[in-house]
């Protein structure tokens, strides 16, 4: 009697042992997974960021959570009017949110309160018209600008105050992180942002 109740303790012993053996096992494979779907996500597809000054008001304010989405732009060139998050150019440490408005191979003239746009379809220039996104549109400084075959002009949508492309002029391509997709928080200003168009 005595060897049998040590033998089903062994038996037991063996059988937690496996049972806590696997229940590792599965563990281990679940986080392998998890991280072989998130790192790819989070370092390749979306990134999050944070909005740091007024730049960007009124559609932007201080410290609003946004979702930045990596991938489009391998698969297609930025657009007019998308909101872009880049590395700025005077130091590429620290991370800049503008919007487009000038294109590869356009000119952008900034006069008079107002951004023309000359292109092949409009050789003589059109005003672009923002007010779909800004209520009061008056673009401080004067110039011209003509954009290579990789660059865009950005500017902030708070247009008296914003370091944008009027002071350190258009950004290569290759500095461009991703465009902004969706505002996290707060939870009150809660959307996913769809691109203007413009009748140009």
């Amino acid at each position: 009697m005595v060897f049998s109740r040590n033998n089903n303790q062994d038996e037991l012993t063996k059988q937690s042992a496996n049972v806590a053996l696997s229940f590792f096992i599965e563990l281990v494979q679940v986080l392998a997974i998890s991280l072989a779907i998130i790192i790819p996500v989070r370092y390749f597809l979306i990134q999050p960021f944070y909005v740091k000054g007024a730049s960007m008001e009124p559609n932007f304010f201080d410290h609003e959570y946004l979702i930045i989405n990596e991938i489009s732009y391998r698969f297609q060139e930025p657009q007019r009017g998308e909101i872009l998050v880049f590395h700025y150019p005077n130091d590429p440490k620290n991370y800049f949110i503008k919007r487009i408005v000038g294109l590869p191979g356009e000119t952008v003239e900034i006069a008079n309160g107002q951004v023309k746009i000359y292109n092949d379809d409009y050789p003589n220039g059109i005003i672009l018209d923002e007010h779909s996104y800004l209520d009061d549109v008056y673009t401080s400084q004067t110039s011209t600008e003509t954009l290579g075959a990789d660059e865009y002009y950005v500017l902030g949508d708070n247009r008296a105050s914003s370091l944008d492309s009027r002071y350190f002029g258009p950004i290569d391509s290759k500095v461009i992180v991703g465009k902004v997709w969706l505002r996290g928080w707060p939870l009150d200003r809660w959307m996913i942002f769809n691109d203007p168009t413009y009748n140009l």
